[in-house]
């Protein structure tokens, strides 16, 4: 499959690392995936996803979100605004030089940004999650016990995922003013929504938030047995693929 490394601008003005694949035949359409907190687009969940959505015919965008992977910036001025943007930019890359996303995937906290922008790419016709949190505030529980020192302090270094990273209380600040809730009811896109019931980090609870509130067409898939990365079983990235591949055919 033809494959390219490019860099474009982010919400800073740093460069981002993002990795486009497309089919040698006939491509359907773009899809851009955007990953969750602190991981990266080369997670190799993401790559399998990326690489069998290819092979059934769909061109794909995944980047590393500012001050990640071999994004540029710096990880400790981003929030949830900034990988909104970072997103955007994105779109507005394929935009330039492709075509713009017609699918939007969003995995963990990257999903909940995907709900957020999908409106705002007339192109997006349909968004899919993927162990979503349905709003920006779950995100605190992962370094729930350090939210004091950050703000007393202004900032604090926390483990995520097992690496050091500096939380601000810009951050904090942030996440208090997006109103998910509202955006999910607007959403005026086809929906797709993957979630595990054995998912530790977020709760099975959001991904039935998420399909109250949204409107139809609306649909929800169990990832029975997965765990949150979707490390545990490299089958149920394939899973995940074939189902958005079928069920993206409908709105493209």
């Amino acid at each position: 499959m033809p494959s390219e490394k490019i860099e474009f601008k982010g919400a800073f003005g740093d460069l981002l690392s993002a990795k486009l694949d497309w089919p040698d035949g006939e491509l359907k359409t773009w899809v851009l995936f955007a990953h969750g907190f602190s991981i990266g687009k080369d997670l190799k969940p993401v790559r399998t996803i990326s690489k069998t959505l290819v092979e059934d015919g769909y061109g794909m965008m995944r980047f590393d979100f500012t001050g990640l992977g071999e994004s540029g910036g710096n990880f400790s001025d981003t929030n949830f605004s900034s990988n909104c943007e970072d997103l955007r930019q994105a779109a507005a890359y394929l935009r330039k030089n492709h075509h713009a996303p017609c699918v939007l995937i969003g995995h963990s906290f990257g999903g909940t940004a995907a709900l957020k922008v999908a409106d705002e790419i007339p192109e997006c016709k349909a968004v899919a999650t993927i162990g979503s949190p349905c709003d920006t505030t779950h995100i605190v529980h992962q370094f729930a016990d350090q939210l004091e020192e950050i703000e007393e302090e202004g900032e604090a270094k926390v483990l995520l995922g097992g690496r050091p990273f500096v939380i601000k209380e810009q951050f904090l600040d942030d996440i208090e003013n997006h109103d998910i809730a509202t955006e999910i009811g607007d959403l005026d896109r086809a929906l797709m929504i993957f979630h595990s019931p054995q998912d530790m980090v977020v709760g099975i609870d959001n991904a039935a938030h998420i399909y109250g509130k949204a409107r139809h067409p609306k649909s929800f898939v169990s990832l029975d047995g997965a765990d949150h990365l979707l490390l545990k079983n490299p089958m149920d990235a394939e899973y995940i693929a074939h189902v958005l591949a079928a069920w993206a055919r409908r709105y493209i």
